[in-house]
């Protein structure tokens, strides 16, 4: 039997992620949000984070609140509501400073799959830290993908269905940062390993 996180600490945070990126979405604030090389270089730095919950279209939206609920699912009950926002909120600017410096190619950006790329790395670095085997499972697998990714580049029916292209590397930076906000966890797993 599943044993869903259904708690409201467990379930709102995510529903605030999701609602957020929704809200900008109704409102159209691409133009406001969006990450634009162009006009972060004349000083409107904030695109750099709030790139990371704007949209190319609703089919992007969708495909990325899959990607929350599928988190919410596996690791909600390893972050309390405060630890979630600071998490997002680091990859989101982690994300966006990485697609700066490091994808000069990219002169629009938008969406929160980079930014879920670090958290379900961090979750699956989480679930190691506990004991549970499926984290090394998840851990593995999101790494695979990656690996495909950078390999083969984006996917040709998901570019289609979000009319943009799909950043792989953005997505390579989210998981990165995942490791970066799991230091602290991977640090306390040796030490309980070496104990």
């Amino acid at each position: 039997m599943v044993n869903l996180p259904l708690q409201p600490r467990y379930i709102l945070p995510p529903l605030c992620l999701m609602a957020l990126s929704a809200l900008f979405a109704a409102f159209n604030l691409n133009d406001v949000l969006e990450f634009n090389r162009q006009l972060i270089d004349k000083g409107q730095v904030w695109r750099l984070i709030t790139s990371q919950y704007v949209h190319a279209n609703w089919a992007h939206l969708a495909l990325n609140c899959a990607g929350i609920v599928l988190i919410w699912a596996l690791h909600a009950e390893h972050t309390k509501p405060t630890q979630y926002a600071l998490h997002t909120l680091f990859l989101a600017a982690w994300c966006g400073i990485g697609v700066y410096f490091f994808c000069p190619d990219i002169h629009i950006y938008t969406g929160l799959s980079a930014l879920l790329h670090g958290v379900i790395v961090w979750g699956a670095i989480k679930d190691i830290e506990v004991g549970m085997k499926s984290g090394g499972l998840l851990f593995i697998g999101i790494w695979l993908k990656i690996a495909y990714e950078q390999f083969h580049g984006p996917s040709a029916e998901v570019s289609k269905l979000i009319a943009s292209r799909v950043a792989v590397d953005a997505h390579l930076i989210g998981a990165i940062g995942g490791i970066v906000l799991a230091t602290p966890l991977l640090i306390n797993y040796i030490k309980k390993r070496q104990a």
